[in-house]
């Protein structure tokens, strides 16, 4: 017996109704995304190495896939050559590309490659799926889809404001009640410099942007081994475990970083986004854990958590003035967000937030009873349709319970029957899948039932 076809882990196929429920996702999002005036664009799932080598970080480098050259990969080398050659060093050579990481950076490439096309401030938003090597668990997988939107060539931190106003939105018409939270880079790399320790920044930002994953003592053990002496340790955790309201902790923070230039800074660009962020139907929530490690984050960082479904973070995003220099174009400045569209996927599941229409496909199916019932359905038919509502017509003229068996497995909420007495009338008799009314219709009033309902 052939072995049953499998799929790699962390991937997953999805059914008509799954790809229903993800397209009322992708076009909920496109729209708010079109409201605030961004524009589409898409780059290659493949992107060259050299591109996407060092934009993560030391562990997002280990989680990119590369893609083996194509060809003869091993020609010039000796079999001792490639057994003695360490892993990293071979994949070098044989692998010029990787899978897209994110979209983010992606996009940067596409900003400096296109610059001379581009009006500035340029608003995009992309749609794509991106990869990693990481280890798959609940809300975690190798392929995901990112909606991402960005804005380069802009200073303002009125972009900040409106990419919260654009999560604040989506998520409302979502129906979930989310937490937006918000945080700076330059008040973490402020807390470094407070603690004497400006040269660890990254440890301590990756360290501490696990809290909620693995804990408080976990987070200090990892500092401790990040080589964070003991003293500057305890000197993180009041400002770990600060709280209160957004304003207080910002109180709180301004005293504690009064001898920090950049750190009193990030403290004047977060009251002002705060400031402007009044009328959120969502919660806004100063974060000071809130660190997200990838290194290109210069400036405010956001994290979107749900609040009635234990999952990670399903949007976040931050300011990032240093990317494109990374492409030789130094000072142009960017802030972006991502929705994570496959654990807010997982989070509608969860909470039975799809709306009846967004997962229905077909409203009304046309019994076949022969060719002359099929001509006079067909007519009947093409006028449904030119109304905009979905139908079809079942293909074979064979049993009617095999054919409302057909109905009932994808969920179409409307048959509409033309037998022989109802061809001598000239009109169709439909039957409401739930209920088991019948009425007999003409193809006018048929467009007015299945309007209505």
């Amino acid at each position: 017996m052939a072995q049953k076809p499998s799929i790699p882990k962390g991937t997953r196929d999805f059914s008509p109704v799954e790809m229903a429920k993800r397209n009322y996702i992708f076009n909920t999002i496109k729209e708010v995304y079109a409201l605030y005036g961004f524009q589409q664009i898409e780059t290659p799932a493949m992107e060259n190495l050299s591109t996407l080598m060092g934009k993560y970080g030391e562990e997002g480098d280990k989680l990119l896939f590369k893609i083996l050259n194509s060809g003869d990969f091993l020609h010039g080398m000796t079999a001792e050559e490639v057994a003695t050659t360490s892993t990293g060093k071979l994949a070098a050579k044989f692998c010029e590309k990787g899978l897209r990481y994110d979209l983010t950076v992606p996009f940067a490439r596409y900003v400096v490659q296109h610059r001379e096309e581009l009006a500035l401030p340029f608003k995009r938003y992309q749609i794509q799926p991106v990869w990693r090597a990481d280890r798959p668990q609940k809300g975690r997988y190798r392929e995901f889809y990112q909606c991402d939107a960005d804005v380069v060539g802009s200073d303002s931190l009125l972009n900040e404001v409106e990419l919260m106003q654009i999560v604040d939105s989506v998520f409302t018409k979502f129906g979930v009640r989310v937490c937006i939270k918000i945080n700076n880079r330059k008040i973490l790399t402020g807390i470094a410099e407070m603690i004497g320790q400006a040269d660890k920044i990254v440890d301590i930002t990756v360290a501490i942007d696990k809290l909620d994953k693995i804990g408080l003592d976990a987070v200090n053990a990892e500092l401790a081994e990040d080589g964070i002496p003991a003293e500057a340790i305890e000197k993180l955790q009041p400002i770990i475990n600060l709280s209160g309201s957004n304003a207080e902790k910002l109180a709180t923070m301004k005293e504690v970083l009064k001898d920090s230039e950049v750190g009193l800074k990030g403290v004047e660009e977060t009251e002002f986004i705060l400031s402007k962020l009044c009328d959120l139907k969502n919660e806004v929530e100063l974060d000071l854990t809130l660190a997200r490690g990838l290194n290109y984050y210069t400036g405010a960082i956001f994290e979107v958590k749900a609040l009635d479904v234990q999952i990670g973070s399903i949007t976040g995003g931050g300011r990032y003035d240093n990317l494109t220099g990374i492409f030789g174009m130094p000072g142009l400045s960017g802030v972006g967000i991502s929705f994570g569209a496959d654990r807010i996927f997982d989070v509608l599941n969860q909470l039975d937030l799809y709306p009846k229409e967004a997962v229905e496909t077909t409203k009304v199916l046309f019994v076949n009873f022969g060719e002359a019932e099929a001509d006079f359905c067909l007519k009947v038919l093409a006028e449904v349709r030119a109304n905009g509502i979905s139908a079809e017509i079942y293909p074979d003229a064979t049993k009617m319970k095999k054919q409302m068996s057909y109905a009932n497995a994808k969920g179409i909420p409307f048959v509409a029957i033309a037998g022989e007495s109802e061809l001598a009338e000239g009109k169709v008799n439909l039957k409401n899948m739930t209920t088991g009314e019948q009425q007999l219709v003409s193809a006018e009033e048929l467009v007015e039932e299945l309007k209505k309902s």
